[in-house]
């Protein structure tokens, strides 16, 4: 063990029984009423615990949300790190810039209002998430290997992600774009930018 450092202490069965009540209970809530219509208070009472249960362990909605994703978020790297080609390793970057695009669609399109609220709780929210690095790292370096220069594919990857965010898509979504034009869309986007 490092000096000065304290090991991170077990979470107790009786907290991590809170955790899964809280989280279970707000997935419920957020499907029948959506994300806007369901209040912390009502999270706790469907969950049988106290407001300030809720509070200490996700802070405010938006925390709660990104607990829910953060099994999904898990998903979609481990496919990107270990799974097949073309949204895993093997493939050129190319093919998998519009799998991880395609893939990601589909991860913000199971649950938009809960990725918006994640990505818009406050100000440059959206760039403070720990996937989101994620994302931008993989996209950074699959345009590398394409031949783009390291300062230039930074740039690139965040403009592969801009529209990718969840009020984008929704926006495009309630104008009447369907959601397979939307994949076919932004795949050929990632294609086109990654390839040159």
């Amino acid at each position: 063990m490092e000096l000065g450092r304290v090991p991170a202490r077990p979470e107790r069965a009786d907290a991590a029984r809170n955790r899964r009540r809280i989280l279970d209970a707000a997935e419920r809530l957020f499907a029948e009423h959506g994300v806007d219509g369901v209040s912390l208070d009502a999270v706790a009472a469907e969950a049988g615990v106290g407001k300030g249960t809720v509070f200490r362990r996700f802070g405010d909605k938006s925390g709660l949300a990104a607990a829910l994703l953060d099994q999904r978020e898990r998903e979609l790297q481990r496919a990107m790190l270990d799974g097949p080609p073309p949204l895993g390793p093997g493939a050129p970057p190319a093919e998998r810039a519009a799998a991880f695009t395609r893939a990601y669609l589909d991860y913000v399109l199971a649950a938009p209002e809960l990725v918006r609220m994640s990505e818009t709780a406050s100000p440059g929210a959206r760039y403070r998430l720990g996937a989101f690095g994620f994302w931008h790292t993989h996209l950074r370096v699959l345009l590398t290997e394409a031949g783009h220069p390291p300062a230039l594919a930074s740039v690139l990857a965040h403009a592969l992600l801009a529209p990718l965010a969840a009020e984008h898509l929704l926006a495009q979504l309630s104008a009447g774009t369907s959601r397979a034009v939307l994949c076919a869309g932004l795949g050929r986007h990632a294609e086109l930018v990654v390839g040159g």
